[in-house]
């Protein structure tokens, strides 16, 4: 299954706008968040061989789901259940084993400088997934290991240990105090509880603790969930220290707190910033618990502000995510002579090329040439060759729409036969007798063949043509004459 989106449009590009205005007006509105795409690598800490990965996402359906990244070493479906849905990577089984196989590393180290992608670091792989602009987030995301049943092999079950911990953060754009400011971007991630002890205890019990680095990098082009691997320059990098947001946080479930095992990383948006990147390194916690309650003790004396020696466990796995942010608009380009209409009567371009509007507004814009030319198409958001496009605002959206200038080629001719020029025109083919002019687009070029009359030969060109040779080529950059002569 190929993704779909974004590169469904979760990138969110800057176009040059000729004939337009300046948008002094566009950042007036406070942007809003356009798809959060995320990756993550994860190590396979279960002690066993295992044979794939799911990730369950309750409380959703299968449109929400922008994409899947595709480039795994396992084939992926995406099911639906009671619950929500679930993306669920798993290797093929024939002739007795299985296809493909993740066994357990030999050591567990950060996974700096590349990503556990195709199989590039054994014991390590590769997911990704992101949300469509407008749908809903899930309510629950669990992660799990995929084993053999070893009472029906071929078939895949979960492994029994602990779920994976790689929570996905939640993104929301924090409006400024002040008119004209930059707002907030807000990345939150929290830890899951634990399960409910099989034996009721005396005391309300913790969840598992891990330790967290937090890496942060802001990026003035939009990201797709392609780009979020590390060894791409948007994702923030363990060796520059200008980029380390959080050096260490241990998140744990707190059982009396409303807001425990939650980190919350916010900041105001830099100038020019389109995408917000965060990569998260989680790490086991291997220090004391308290008997009790199985809270960490950690630092020595329970400030747990960074791991001592003994406290810092395996690497667990990284979770690289994005926000992209914009104010949602359409701008308009063009190249070449001709206007633009369209947004409700906010985009007449020429004159007023930018508009802000609601996402997921549909929006549709008409191309009128002008008299001297053609509509050549659009690029951009929209495509195709037809002169109205309609497409949905999704972001800060961008439109070019091409016109190219026409001359006219006319064709006489000294003595008789006919002459047909290839291709047609932009009105009608030129094909003397019957009409010996045509209208082209500029940079056309124009294959006029000669034949005489029976009885007669052709005896050369003149004007733009020159030479005894019957076929002659002509691009056309002005109004341009050709005759053709036969004796």
């Amino acid at each position: 299954m190929k993704q779909i989106w974004i590169k469904t449009r979760t990138a969110i590009l800057s176009t040059l706008i000729l004939g337009a205005p300046a948008a002094t007006a566009l950042h007036a509105q406070t942007p809003s968040v356009f798809g959060t795409p995320s990756n993550f690598d994860v190590l396979n800490d279960t002690g066993n061989d295992v044979h794939g990965f799911e990730v369950e996402l309750d409380g959703i359906q299968a449109g929400d789901l922008g994409g899947v990244w595709t480039f795994s070493r396992y084939p992926y479906q995406i099911l639906t259940t009671a619950a929500g849905i679930v993306i669920r990577w798993a290797s093929p089984y024939a002739g007795g084993r299985y296809q493909t196989t993740t066994i357990v590393p030999q050591a567990f180290l950060p996974t700096g400088g590349h990503s556990c992608v195709l199989g590039a670091i054994a014991g390590c792989e590769h997911f990704g997934y992101y949300f469509g602009y407008t749908a809903k987030r899930p309510t629950q995301t669990i992660n799990r290991w995929l084993i053999d049943d070893p009472q029906n092999p071929g078939n895949l079950i979960y492994y029994n240990g602990p779920n994976v911990q790689i929570p996905v953060p939640v993104v929301t754009v924090i409006p400024p105090a002040q008119v004209g400011a930059q707002p907030a971007v807000a990345f939150q991630i929290q830890v899951e509880p634990p399960p409910p002890p099989p034996v009721p205890k005396p005391e309300l019990q913790y969840g598992e603790a891990k330790w967290v680095k937090v890496l942060k990098n802001e990026v003035n082009h939009g990201v797709v969930v392609d780009d979020l691997l590390e060894d791409n320059a948007a994702v923030p990098n363990d060796n520059n220290a200008a980029q380390v947001e959080t050096g260490w946080k241990l998140l744990q479930f707190n059982p009396h707190s409303a807001n425990s095992g939650v980190l919350r990383n916010q900041a105001n948006l830099g100038v020019g910033v389109k995408a917000v990147v965060r990569k998260y390194e989680f790490y086991k916690y291997t220090g004391p618990y308290d008997p009790l309650n199985h809270q960490a003790i950690c630092g020595g004396d329970g400030t747990c502000n960074a791991p001592l020696p003994g406290e810092l466990g395996d690497f667990i796995g990284n979770q690289m995510a994005a926000a992209n942010v914009g104010v949602p608009s359409v701008t308009v380009s063009k190249n070449g002579s001709g206007t633009v209409n369209g947004a409700g009567g906010k985009i007449n371009c020429g004159g007023s090329c930018i508009a802000q509007l609601d996402t997921g507004t549909v929006v549709t814009l008409t191309a009128i040439a002008p008299s001297n030319g053609v509509f050549a198409g659009w690029t951009g958001d929209c495509v195709g060759n037809q002169s109205t496009c309609t497409f949905t605002i999704n972001g800060e959206n961008n439109v070019t729409a091409n016109f190219k200038q026409v001359f006219t080629l006319s064709v006489g001719r000294g003595g008789s036969g006919s002459i047909v020029g290839s291709p047609n025109g932009t009105d009608r083919a030129l094909n003397c007798g019957s009409a010996c002019s045509a209208k082209f687009m500029a940079g056309t070029t124009v294959t006029l063949t000669a034949t005489p009359a029976a009885g007669l030969n052709f005896t050369g060109w003149s004007g733009a043509c020159a030479g005894t040779v019957p076929t002659c080529n002509v691009i056309i950059a002005k109004d341009t004459s050709v005759q053709a002569n036969f004796k």
